[in-house]
């Protein structure tokens, strides 16, 4: 994605700045130059900057990390000259983009005994650890360097801030291992100065399940950049992957490196308008007061679905049943054990909500409808009134006794009445169709999804049924 947002054109466009206008739903709102989409960003991209330096487009051409990778190149170069002649990159109907059709591992499995059986080296000064992260001193450690290195908007406004409790959610699902909480300290100080991980999860690729490991967090302190350790992060935590006999990835990323398997995009639903604009998260328009931007974007307080109410422990084995089935036609998604279900979606405070309804008059404990929304804030940089924007990520969601449309809607209610001040959501499920109507503003940029050492054809979006944190 760019570092900004893209303002969309619209018919606020010609409206006048009375505030006695009618403001219907058909009109589609504007946000310019959002700070979330400058996170977003460079969330997705540092990792790719870190491998490849600042040698400019002759290194960023050559992709002297990614090209070595286990990735189906044979599809990239068309990509990667549409991408930087400006053109569409269009992955599914491309005709020059030597799309494979096999469902298979790019390089075989190996033997225990034939994978490096000892770690790669660090340079002098740095050393590997592991971080158990039910130790306060290790979590607190992750969550400073991330904190003070991860991700942070160019105009120095905005900084994630994954709290330890986000962490601990996002680092411990059932069967995870330790040594994949993989970090790099100063020898001398033993302060962490990179991180990586890797969480163990179920996919299903079209009709093929697999193993993977999802790989997040990839993070080198702001004075160890040059140092080159990001491919060693990445080489490392894929030596110990392969240990456990793992040898596909999933991971995403906001420029298009070797090789996509699909592009997705974020959209965003601006809760709070008067406090992003005045933290300058997005302007004021033209044309527009910051009344009629405020009615604009109001909500109803109560939800429409009936029976919507919070999941519970009593509701995850239905709620389970649920969503298995629907993301059954999605051909890239998670397939969730009962017990990795009831660690990603039972509600926690600050960090996962999630809502069901039961509206099965012949069944009564059967769970028809559900909505999730994960929840991650930045810190706002020297704002006197203001120090956090509260952002809800949408998780995943099935309607099958009301409209999805509705659904979503209710979502946005349920997301203000936590206090959040905006809803982002990809473009990917059913999700799409509700964004015109619920007046979400589109990002200018897009989200690549990757499938380590497989090949498989391409997909649209819409096919996708994966939410990668």
């Amino acid at each position: 994605m760019s570092d900004q947002q893209q303002s969309i054109s619209s018919d606020n466009d010609n409206a006048d700045a009375e505030e006695s206008d009618d403001l219907t739903d058909s009109e589609t709102p504007v946000i310019a130059n959002s700070g979330i989409e400058q996170l977003i960003q460079l969330l997705r991209r540092q990792y790719l900057r870190e491998s490849n330096g600042n040698n400019g487009d002759k290194e960023k051409k050559k992709h002297t990390f990614w090209g070595t990778q286990p990735m189906p190149h044979e599809r990239f170069s068309a990509l990667e000259d549409a991408a930087e002649a400006g053109g569409k990159v269009d992955l599914v109907s491309n005709e020059n983009s030597g799309i494979t059709n096999l469902h298979a591992p790019i390089e075989p499995n190996k033997p225990k005994e034939e994978l490096r059986q000892t770690p790669y080296n660090m340079p002098p000064g740095f050393e590997w650890t592991e971080l158990d992260l039910f130790q306060g001193k290790d979590l607190n450690a992750v969550y400073e360097l991330l904190r003070d290195n991860y991700v942070e908007d160019s105009s120095c406004k905005f900084r994630f801030d994954y709290s330890p409790d986000f962490l601990m959610w996002a680092l411990t699902p059932p069967g995870f291992h330790a040594e994949y909480h993989l970090g790099v300290v100063s020898s001398k100080s033993k302060k962490l100065m990179g991180f990586i991980s890797a969480t163990p999860a179920d996919i299903r690729v079209y009709s093929t399940k697999i193993p993977v490991a999802e790989i997040n967090f990839l993070c080198v302190h702001k004075k160890l950049r040059s140092k080159r350790l990001a491919p060693v992060l990445i080489k490392e935590i894929t030596r110990r992957v392969n240990h456990k006999g793992v040898f596909q990835a999933v991971y995403t990323a906001g420029l298009v490196i070797p090789v996509p398997v699909s592009t997705a995009r974020y959209y965003h639903r601006t809760l709070e308008p008067k406090k992003l604009i005045e933290v300058g998260f997005c302007p004021l328009q033209p044309r527009m007061t910051m009344a009629r931007t405020v009615k604009l974007y109001k909500l109803p307080t109560a939800t429409s679905t009936p029976t919507l109410r919070p999941m519970t422990k009593d509701d995850l084995q239905s709620a389970h049943i649920l969503l298995t089935k629907y993301l059954q036609k999605q051909q890239l998604a998670p397939v969730f054990s009962l017990e990795e279900f009831e660690h990603w979606f039972l509600p926690r405070s600050g960090v996962i909500s999630s809502y069901v309804a039961t509206n099965d008059a012949a069944n009564p404990d059967k769970v028809t409808d559900m909505c999730s929304f994960y929840q991650l804030p930045s810190t706002i940089i020297g704002h006197p009134k203001y120090q956090t924007l509260s952002a809800a990520y949408c998780f995943y969601n099935v309607a099958t006794t009301v409209k999805f449309k509705d659904l979503m809607h209710d979502l946005l209610i349920l997301a203000k009445a936590e206090n959040q001040d905006v809803v982002n959501a990809l473009n990917v499920m059913d999700n799409e169709g509700t964004f015109q109507d619920l007046k979400f503003g589109i990002g200018d940029g897009q989200l690549q999804y990757y499938l380590y050492n497989w090949s498989c054809p391409t997909m649209e979006a819409k096919d996708i049924g994966l939410v990668l944190l």
